[in-house]
């Protein structure tokens, strides 16, 4: 009987076993060619992609080993296509063979490197999603949480907001509310440029996006600068974005705006859908928290009649019982009993002092919804990034920050650290970024100053590893 096997089979073993250990997809591809070029003794391979954009490799042009093949087609070279769940992924190219050119022998182990190149692929694609759907539940459930555990209404949208661009990757996270006229206006941006020509922007009635918003339906477009509809001078320096409606039990919030800058991929059916889930648990927990706030401020009513009644009842009528005992006294005064009266009279008097501070300590307490501190707003943008990086970066504050740092540089510092939390969360193999927020530095002029430091360990485009940012204003 004839040995019809393949003389390359257990290097094949070898190669399909290699492509399916690791479940990120830019590592699968990389495992991929690495497996091609050392089974067929190519020194060159690549795999290039039919839709880069849909798995998020748009800044991918091919994966490559040892360096790009000659141009498909060309002599010299093998490509087989890598088919996905009967859709077509891309295509595996070789070139420059050592010893000679490619055989027959060589593309029946290609093809068979590609089927299972994949399944591979697939179950990077699956566990991508998985991944993604996991950071948007979690997303959901830190803004749920922060929602219902205290903080102003302007403080609870810039959370949703803030959270939200994180989670999409966009440029901007952006709150929408109605207006008194028929319109819509920005009340809140966060975004990696200076929000503050965003803030106030409306879009006026009449408007045929505006329809759609306020009846609580979605808008999504590839190029927000295109779009004649968003008739402001905010879309012009954006491209995709998804406009989601803020909605809970019948209720319109608002509208959740995530934008991305113009050129970057569209956003995929999956992050359409999970940014969709996000935006109607966030008006849940918004309409929750908006009711929570109404019955503390009842509570707060409540509280402020009790002591009402507490001082009429136990003081003013003690009060008034001592003038009248007092008033007793003068008409005894000579008596025997005078200096027992006004021992009484002076003990309900120290008396009726401890109560009348009591109720006056109790109505001076601070309000609950007290302002966000600066520390408290640089924790909450790490925060927001640790949920797209994965962990939580570590953060270290030097000096008094709160109190040293204005509102105008704060904002600006906030700006840099959300541009260096997003860089940091693109480059690959990011495992640490340290956070550090120094207000006893000094320019070198000799001026304080407030200094941003952002270390992350991530590779660059270079090979490097480790990248820092410093930012610096003075005080």
């Amino acid at each position: 009987m004839a040995d019809d096997r393949l003389p390359g089979l257990p290097p094949l073993l070898d190669a399909v076993l290699s492509v399916g250990t690791d479940l990120e997809l830019r590592a699968t591809l990389q495992h991929i060619v690495d497996a091609a070029a050392e089974l067929t003794g190519a020194r060159r391979a690549a795999v290039g992609t039919t839709d880069a954009a849909r798995d998020g490799l748009d800044d991918l042009d091919e994966v490559c080993a040892a360096g790009p093949p000659a141009r498909p087609g060309t002599s010299g070279t093998l490509e087989v296509p890598i088919m996905v769940d009967d859709e077509m992924f891309g295509r595996l190219y070789l070139a420059d063979k050592r010893g000679g050119p490619f055989t027959a022998e060589d593309e029946q182990l290609l093809r068979a490197l590609a089927a299972q190149a994949g399944i591979a692929i697939g179950n990077a694609r699956l566990y991508e999603s998985a991944r993604r759907r996991e950071r948007w539940i979690e997303g959901a459930a830190a803004v749920t949480t922060a929602l219902l555990t205290g903080g102003t209404a302007a403080d609870a949208l810039m959370t949703v907001a803030d959270r939200a661009r994180v989670l999409a990757d966009a440029a901007g996270g952006v709150i929408l509310r109605p207006t008194e006229e028929g319109g819509m206006e920005i009340v809140t941006a966060s975004t990696l440029d200076d929000p503050d020509d965003v803030v106030g922007t409306t879009i006026e009635p009449g408007s045929p996006v505006l329809v759609q918003l306020l009846s609580g339906q979605a808008v999504f477009t590839d190029d927000a600068a295109a779009e004649p509809q968003l008739s402001t001078h905010v879309p012009h320096r954006f491209g995709p974005m998804m406009m989601l409606p803020l909605q809970a039990g019948g209720q319109l919030v608002g509208t959740l705006a995530l934008p991305r800058r113009r050129g970057d991929r569209p956003y995929t059916p999956d992050e359409r859908l999970l940014a969709t889930q996000f935006a109607s648990q966030a008006a849940l927990a918004l309409v929750l928290g908006h009711a929570r706030h109404g019955r503390e401020r009842l509570a707060v009513y409540e509280d402020r009649d009790r002591i009402a009644r507490d001082l009429h009842d136990l003081v003013v009528q003690r009060l008034f019982a001592t003038g009248m005992m007092l008033q007793a006294a003068r008409r005894r005064s000579g008596g025997t009993d005078v200096d027992e009266i006004l021992s009484r009279a002076v003990d309900e008097l120290e008396s009726t002092i401890q109560e009348v501070r009591t109720a006056i300590f109790a109505l001076q307490q601070p309000p609950a919804e007290a302002p966000t501190t600066f520390r408290g707003r640089v924790l909450r943008e790490t925060a927001g990034a640790g949920a797209l990086l994965g962990f939580q970066p570590s953060v270290r504050f030097t000096g008094a920050v709160d109190s040293s740092v204005p509102d105008r540089v704060a904002g600006h510092l906030l700006t840099a650290l959300r541009r260096a939390l997003a860089a940091a969360s693109r480059r690959p193999a990011v495992t640490r970024v340290e956070v550090t927020v120094d207000a006893t530095a000094t320019l070198p002029d000799g001026r304080a100053c407030v200094r941003l430091t952002v270390h992350d360990d991530g590779t660059t485009r270079d090979g490097d590893t480790g990248t820092t940012m410093t930012w610096r204003s003075p005080l």
